[in-house]
């Protein structure tokens, strides 16, 4: 195999590529490579860890046709090396790679490539929508922070998402907190709903493109095709939980506050957390404030007051700080909307405006 790719198209593709690959030790060492592929239909790359896959297409010269598969590490770690104009070559002998780039020249060790395995594509074609990339890139990256760490329960560690009426809802929460997006499509025929790992959606989302994809899946995988490409997933094998279940129907107290001043009084007041990062939140019509509050022993205690329009009753919730602090990358609106139902019940948060957004999180004991 020889082939001559530009620089820079090289090095964002590897960086795209590597994320696929496995990264832990493996008993099959393919796993940790990227398959590079020159034949008919152009110059490709591609990487699996069985969990995700990848099929990358790169603008280049073939001048032979072939297949290698090199270590994901090395050629990353050569890829950021390339600062330069112009292009790089590769050539395959044996069980030799030569990258040539400028005067300087690699050969690398390659991996038997036999053993790659294939990358799936969803089997039922109805399930496919299709959707701009920068949509879902945008739904998957603020969305995800709101899964569960822990596989203990898959369903909880996984984006839900939902496609209904014309409406594409997505929904992560690791029983502490909840978010709920929604986001109207164009295409209103499509049906269907499924759980992708979030750590999986989050990969995918650095290599998708902003154009148009097509999204497509079925039991057991989803795709993410554009003209680049394709992205595959495995699907969680799971049922997710009744959510709107827990979301309160009435309240009992409404503040809107600007959410430059809630941003700034959790910033202050969460120096003064304690050991569990509580806070208290203290709503109160009469005076049309809503006040945090945060003491530590070994720090000291804080009080901010925010100016605020409540009606309801007055109430006191605690939370971890860091539960309400995350909602301000889920929306961009400038006033916020926070609903309390009533004590040890769920605060919900929206952006006034968006319609889009409904954020949920549980209180701390007292």
């Amino acid at each position: 195999m020889i082939i001559s790719v530009n620089k820079k198209t090289f090095s964002e593709a590897v960086h795209i590529v590597s994320r696929f690959s496995e990264k832990k030790n493996t008993t099959l060492p393919v796993l940790s490579s990227v398959l590079i592929l020159a034949g008919d239909d152009g110059i490709k790359m591609r990487a699996t860890n069985l969990e995700t896959g990848i099929d990358l297409k790169l603008e280049g010269i073939c001048t032979t046709k072939g297949v290698v598969a090199i270590p994901a590490t090395i050629l990353q770690q050569i890829a950021g090396s390339l600062t330069d104009e112009g292009n790089i070559n590769l050539e395959h002998t044996g069980d030799i790679v030569s990258l040539t780039s400028g005067a300087g020249k690699s050969s690398i060790k390659t991996t038997p490539y036999d053993d790659f395995p294939s990358i799936p594509f969803p089997e039922n074609p109805k399930n496919r929508v299709i959707l701009p990339g920068a949509l879902l890139k945008n739904l998957f990256t603020t969305i995800a922070s709101c899964a569960s760490l822990s596989t203990v329960r898959p369903e909880l560690s996984s984006i839900y998402l939902s496609l209904e009426g014309g409406v594409l809802t997505a929904v992560a929460t690791d029983s502490f907190r909840l978010a709920e997006k929604k986001v109207p499509l164009s295409n209103k025929g499509t049906q269907g709903k499924f759980l992708i790992p979030a750590k999986n959606a989050l990969d995918i989302a650095q290599a998708l493109p902003d154009d148009d994809i097509i999204l497509s899946f079925d039991e057991h995988q989803c795709a993410f095709v554009s003209t680049r490409g394709m992205m595959v997933s495995r699907l969680t094998n799971a049922v997710y939980p009744d959510y709107r279940q827990i979301i309160p129907k009435e309240s009992i107290v409404e503040a809107v506050v600007l959410r430059k001043d809630l941003e700034a009084a959790l910033k202050r007041t969460a120096i003064f957390s304690d050991a569990f990062q509580k806070i208290r939140i203290s709503f109160d019509p009469k005076k049309k404030h809503l006040s945090l509050f945060a003491r530590n022993t070994e720090v000291g205690e804080s009080t901010e007051i925010i100016s605020a329009d409540i009606s309801g009753s007055a109430l006191d919730l605690s939370f971890n700080h860091r539960y309400l602090s995350a909602v301000l990358s889920l929306t961009s609106a400038e006033s916020l909307s926070l609903l309390a139902a009533g004590i040890g019940r769920p605060l919900i948060i929206k952006g006034v405006g968006d319609t889009t957004l409904l954020y949920l999180v549980s209180p701390m004991n007292q």
